[in-house]
């Protein structure tokens, strides 16, 4: 696995962009960046088996390298679900195709190149959007997910983790440094810290808990809860 080091030398030019040089070195940047990523996943792999059936349907949506559904068809192999990653990016859509052969899960796993918000899918059992709606716009987010909604179905689940702002400023500011100390302790400078955090600052837009579940709940989601939360780091289940 490749170290994360993108931003050793600071400033940058252009706002954040899943490139190749990203897709070589994410799931370093995963594992640095998002608190307690491999426990959601866990977790995730426990509520698919309470709620999925056998053969379902599971889309990630954003599914970068892979690294969720090469888990879960792990975690899940008895119920012999038919994953599928889809991913804007072809960096990401190659790394992932080379991991499924390599673990020898290709069988089980497919991964596609396309764009997640205009792309048909298929009737699903479950679809997860690990970290992948706060980069997409706004305005275009409740039509995003009414139509992940209609894409289940009944009684099926939407798995949606997010990066979260909170509207109290005194709680939002210490969960912001909170995040910092987090990515300090991974080995981040305050150089990586701060080029990062401005080649985002007009690609990520994150939601409040409260916003994201009044989308989810307009979108035709019967009940929606949070399962995990750390600090500003937040997943959601949201039951069809």
């Amino acid at each position: 696995m490749s170290k994360d080091d993108l931003f050793r030398h600071g400033g940058v030019d252009a706002d954040f962009q899943f490139s190749e040089q990203v897709a070589e070195v994410f799931d370093d940047m995963l594992a640095r960046s998002v608190p307690n990523y491999g426990q959601v996943i866990e977790m995730i792999a426990q509520l698919l088996g309470r709620f999925l059936a056998p053969g379902d349907r599971v889309y990630d949506l954003g599914c970068s390298t892979g690294n969720t559904l090469l888990q879960l068809a792990r975690r899940l192999e008895s119920l012999d679900l038919r994953f599928i990653g889809l991913d804007s990016s072809p960096a990401m859509v190659h790394k992932a195709s080379l991991k499924a052969e390599m673990y020898s899960k290709k069988e089980r796993l497919a991964f596609q190149q396309g764009d997640i918000t205009a792309t048909p899918l298929e009737p699903a059992g479950a679809i997860i959007c690990n970290y992948t709606l706060q980069f997409i716009r706004p305005l275009r987010r409740p039509e995003f997910l009414a139509r992940v909604a209609g894409s289940l179905k009944p009684g099926g689940v939407l798995i949606l983790s997010e990066k979260s702002i909170s509207h109290d400023p005194v709680l939002n500011r210490a969960y912001i440094d909170f995040y910092l100390d987090f990515k300090r302790a991974q080995g981040y400078s305050e150089l990586e810290i701060a080029a990062k955090r401005e080649a985002l600052e007009n690609v990520l837009i994150p939601f409040s808990i409260e916003e994201n579940r009044r989308l989810l709940s307009d979108a035709g989601f019967a009940s929606v809860e949070t399962f995990f939360q750390w600090f500003n780091f937040v997943s959601f289940v949201a039951v069809k």
